[in-house]
């Protein structure tokens, strides 16, 4: 059989991989995305793959995998809702088929996720899995029986569009979105969202990195920041709990390497489930940055 490729465009970086149908990685390569530049965007993508297809000596694949931070219309088969907002309304998956000449099946990144975890991760094994990305965005994505779930209108898995839910008085004033909407998870649980918070309660602007380092030094004003942090992550989880019920959450994106993420959130939950106790297990991501493009070459399957 041959091997899969997949592909993962994200907004700083490309990266091809070719995966055995056991799930060893053969190959893996990255670039840095043209900031900006669709058509430049779209050419680099197809002189990856056909360099792939040249180093690894493979035949001609009749199909690949490809994450993308949006999802295609399921009308118009444009991308849409892509943070990399360049790609928005390009007909992004018939481009690079006109220049591959082949099947090029594409997936929300999220979506990808949930699936290379599902069937080889850390959620291996099981039916229902929620993954989610916590990195200079917020996004969700569900597989099912280790397959990819769009939903009718491809919006499956867009919990960082959803609002903030439970609102405290810690909450205020909410934020406006990029997508049009205020309030959005994203502006709360992605790195600039952890960011501009503790900004706002200590007049400090520090990284990620820098909070979680004063957090674990007992500094007061981050240690409120990640308590602020991993209630609104837990609030935001239990509806996802409460709603789907999944057999666990995966964790992806720079922010899931956190490790007090998964010992202060589940206790969290309890709060917001409809039923107690919960049991749904939270865990980081088993492959990390490479889940994305794992994720895409098994749909190539």
């Amino acid at each position: 059989m041959n091997p899969l490729i997949g592909i993962d465009l994200g907004g700083t970086k490309i990266e091809v991989a070719v995966l055995n149908h056991h799930g060893q990685v053969l190959y893996r390569h990255r670039q840095p995305t043209p900031v900006g530049d669709y058509r430049a965007t779209v050419r680099c993508v197809a002189d990856m793959v056909s360099l792939c297809i040249q180093e690894q000596q493979m035949a001609q694949p009749q199909a690949i995998g490809m994450a993308i931070p949006g999802c295609l219309d399921p009308t118009s088969q444009k991308v849409r809702g892509a943070n990399s907002v360049v790609l928005n309304g390009k007909p992004l998956q018939a481009d690079l088929q006109d220049l591959l000449q082949c099947t090029v099946h594409m997936e929300n990144d999220a979506n990808c996720l949930a699936v290379s975890e599902a069937v080889d991760g850390a959620a291996q094994g099981l039916s229902v899995v929620f993954a989610v990305i916590l990195g200079t965005g917020c996004g969700g994505g569900w597989a099912f029986n280790g397959q990819a779930w769009r939903g009718q209108h491809g919006l499956a898995g867009e919990w960082g569009h959803n609002p903030l839910p439970w609102l405290g008085g810690q909450d205020h004033p909410a934020r406006e979105c990029w997508c049009g909407q205020t309030a959005c998870l994203e502006t709360w649980l992605c790195g600039p969202g952890l960011v501009a918070d503790h900004e706002a309660h200590s007049g400090q602007s520090s990284s990620p990195p820098e909070i979680v380092a004063a957090m674990r030094a007992g500094q007061l004003q981050a240690l409120s920041t990640w308590r602020r942090y991993v209630d609104r992550l837990a609030r935001a989880l239990a509806q996802i709990i409460n709603t789907m019920d999944p057999d666990a959450v995966v964790l992806g994106g720079g922010l899931s390497q956190i490790p007090e993420i998964y010992t202060q959130v589940t206790p969290l939950l309890e709060r917001h489930t409809f039923s107690r106790p919960i049991r749904t297990p939270i865990r980081p991501a088993m492959h990390g940055d490479a889940s994305g493009v794992r994720g895409a070459a098994w749909l190539a399957r």
